[in-house]
């Protein structure tokens, strides 16, 4: 293996592209490549150290899953189970349509929501974080916003579609949070810490900016489509308050910390700590593309070609579109350019940071992809 081409382009967006960029190999629980460059504050002319702890936004939707999928294997629910069974407010969904004439109109959903709709992607929700009825639950609560009542708010908006119809990103992973913390008994953040945090030892890893966490956030940046970056804070505007638990987009975690969870997915659900977090049956089950003909057309992101959608992640099902990672290579990414990628057969697992929102995804991600795939070989 030689990481060569992988320094070089990882040194080369820096100088070019973004302020800053950590990645790390793992293969079977041991680092076999890291590095990092350019600046966690680049106005203070502070460099990347390599300790960071960042925004992951949609990085977390993996470990909501796995979550997930852990009470799965216990029995607590099935895939075919409706959601308004231990959520009621998902009962009785509308579907939103345009008739002829242009206007609005409202009728009832066909089925209900279940479990695999949310896992997939499939459920019909929408991401709007915006509407009436969040926002009044939002300042309700004094800004609180806790994950109960933030579902209640979801589950009255249409849906876009049937559940089942078609895929689109969405509010489905936050709601599987939501069902995580009713089935569980505690708080969804709670049962992240026990079952993922605690276990791996993922201690830069919350839910939350913690002190100690925010001492070490790198700056955020907004890339501003040509006319420059800046600056932007601590803000994540999907935590809409302290104590509302994003299943979509709520972690903060380090480079050092993730890599341990993706090399445990990559290790047939065995942490480097010895620990079982999942079963390698359910790691296969999550890896599979679970779309349809008619779903698999949603999935039209340019970053995404020759992917399906599994159970919270993508998963490469067709080599022939220009990917130099194998079928069942799976993962997902962030909005402020995070990257995961898991790899079983090899028992490969990386994780690449940046914090920069409008993160310039697809042209970063893919490459880093076959750029390590080729690595390997060398």
């Amino acid at each position: 293996m030689d990481f060569s081409n992988l320094k070089a382009f990882l040194d080369e967006i820096v100088e070019d592209k973004i302020p800053g960029a950590d990645l790390a190999v793992y293969m079977r629980h041991k680092p076999v490549f890291r590095h990092f460059s350019g600046f966690s504050d680049r106005e203070k002319g502070i460099r990347i150290k390599g300790d960071e702890t960042y925004f992951g936004y949609s990085v977390t939707k993996i470990l909501t899953c796995v979550c997930a999928l852990t009470l799965f294997e216990k029995g607590a629910f099935l895939m075919t189970d409706p959601i308004k069974e231990y959520l009621p407010e998902f009962s009785d969904m509308t579907v939103a349509e345009i008739d002829p004439a242009g206007k609005i109109k409202f009728r009832p959903a066909k089925r209900d929501i279940t479990f695999r709709d949310l896992f997939t992607m499939t459920a019909g929700l929408d991401y709007n974080l915006n509407t009436k009825e969040i926002q009044d639950a939002v300042q309700r609560t004094n800004g609180e916003a806790p994950t109960r009542e933030i579902m209640k708010a979801i589950a009255k908006a249409p849906l876009s579609f049937d559940p089942g119809e078609r895929w689109q990103y969405s509010l489905c992973h936050d709601v599987l949070g939501g069902l995580i913390e009713v089935i569980s008994g505690m708080r969804f953040e709670t049962y992240m810490k026990k079952t993922l945090f605690e276990p791996l030892e993922m201690k830069s890893s919350a839910m939350h900016l913690t002190d100690a966490i925010k001492s070490r956030l790198a700056m955020q940046y907004l890339n501003e489509d040509g006319k420059g970056i800046r600056p932007i804070g601590a803000e994540n505007f999907y935590v809409l308050g302290p104590a509302y638990d994003s299943g979509g987009a709520g972690l903060i975690t380090s480079v050092d910390d993730y890599i341990r969870f993706a090399d445990m997915l990559a290790m047939g659900g065995v942490g480097a700590t010895g620990e079982r977090i999942l079963s390698k049956a359910a790691i296969d089950l999550m890896r599979l593309n679970h779309l349809n003909d008619v779903q698999m057309k949603d999935i039209n992101w340019i970053q995404m070609a020759g992917y399906g959608y599994g159970l919270g992640v993508r998963t490469m099902t067709d080599k022939t579109r220009g990917s130099l990672s194998p079928v069942g290579e799976f993962g997902w990414g962030g909005a402020a350019g995070a990257y995961v990628l898991i790899d079983p057969e090899r028992e490969m697992s990386v994780y690449f940071a940046e914090h920069m929102r409008n993160s310039l995804e697809p042209f970063v991600h893919p490459r880093i992809r076959n750029i390590l795939y080729a690595c390997l070989e060398a």
